[in-house]
């Protein structure tokens, strides 16, 4: 290559890389100007108001909470996310109205976002829903003691159903109240969510007239055992007849996760990661959700027990949640349905969660 053609080049690789800083600077001086709006729109501004966020010593390890509410002397909302590792911090904006009335907690579990940026894949032997439920347990009497309170309200999302309701069975002292939503019971829960996907598959593949997809859902839908075989024949017809996903949703909040003031980068890299890492250890036909079921536990409750339930939740259906509700004896408990719902009401609808929280749970939380 000719000398001056080698300078060339040279000079327009140079010239590119610096419009790519350029780019890159503007594009985070951007995201530093929408997140310190975002920090003003969510920013606690009440004399009585608490807004912290700190790794505590839970289970051995560090473990990061959020705190947030407009008075200290509302109730205490510990929410427990689901995924497993799905934290909560980058998509709860939409939450602002409930820290009106409640007091807030946010918990990046074991394996997930910031708790598991701190301690990385060594978490990996103790991922495990007994180890889980205690860390539940701990964090709950330490909030107790933190927000000088008697007991608090308890809410399980999805995984986090699953692991709440055990931390409400255990320690039913710590808890005024036990709420499940996407409240998963076991096995039967993703059983009726797969016998839901051959259903759906075979109405798009009657619409397309797609015999050789109906011929091979038929024995499949005539029992709709979830084994692997039968998961790969439905995953096939799905990317074949373009089945909608059954966990997207449109996420409420005016804040979207990348300008979520006080998440970094780093932040958001660690919540991809450790849901990955947590679902490894937490899921499939191998983790707790399918080995284990509720009614293992029991049905009897020492504290009020609410399901609050979308009825359009492919994800973990009603259904198997309503079957297993029936059976629970509890002093108090309601099951509410919010039409049109899907697996991510909190998020996706919630000012509707709110106004159930606020109908049914807040006469029964402790101040």
């Amino acid at each position: 290559m000719p000398r001056r053609a080698a300078r060339l080049i040279g000079v327009s690789l140079l010239g590119l890389s610096g419009i790519l800083v350029v780019l890159a600077a503007a594009g985070l001086g951007f995201r530093a100007y929408r997140q310190h709006l975002a920090a003003q729109t969510l920013a606690i501004r009440s004399p009585a108001g608490v807004q912290e966020g700190e790794f505590i010593e839970i289970g051995g390890i560090k473990q990061w909470i959020q705190i947030r509410g407009e008075d200290r002397d509302n109730p205490v909302l510990l929410f427990v996310h689901g995924g497993p590792g799905g934290s909560t911090l980058p998509i709860s904006s939409g939450w602002r109205p409930w820290e009106e009335h409640f007091t807030v907690v946010q918990w990046d579990q074991r394996g997930t976002g910031r708790t598991f940026g701190a301690a990385g894949d060594a978490l990996a032997p103790t991922m495990t829903l007994e180890r889980m439920t205690q860390d539940g347990i701990e964090l709950a009497e330490y909030l107790r003691t933190h927000l000088h309170k008697d007991k608090i309200v308890l809410v399980g999302h999805s995984w986090g159903s699953f692991l709440g309701i055990r931390m409400a069975k255990q320690r039913p002292d710590l808890f005024s109240a036990y709420v499940g939503t996407g409240q998963v019971v076991g096995k039967a829960t993703f059983e009726k969510a797969f016998e839901l996907t051959i259903a759906r598959l075979q109405r798009l593949a009657a619409a397309a007239t797609n015999r050789e997809a109906l011929a091979e859902l038929a024995p499949i839908a005539s029992q709709p055992v979830l084994t692997p075989e039968n998961r790969l024949i439905a995953d096939k017809w799905s990317n074949v007849l373009g089945l909608p996903l059954a966990d997207g949703f449109q996420l409420a909040g005016p804040i979207p996760p990348l300008f979520m003031p006080d998440v970094s980068l780093l932040d958001l890299y660690n919540w991809r990661r450790g849901a990955a890492f947590s679902a490894k250890y937490l899921t499939g036909r191998n983790g707790p959700m399918f080995q284990s079921d509720m009614a293992s536990l029991g049905f009897e409750f020492s504290i009020p027990m609410f399901f609050i339930e979308g009825d359009a939740d492919g994800v973990t259906p009603s259904e198997p949640a309503e079957q297993y509700f029936k059976e629970v004896t509890a002093p108090h408990k309601e099951f509410a349905r919010i039409r049109g719902g899907d697996h991510f009401i909190p998020f996706d609808r919630p000012d509707e969660f709110l106004a159930e929280l606020m109908a049914r749970v807040m006469p029964f939380a402790a101040h």
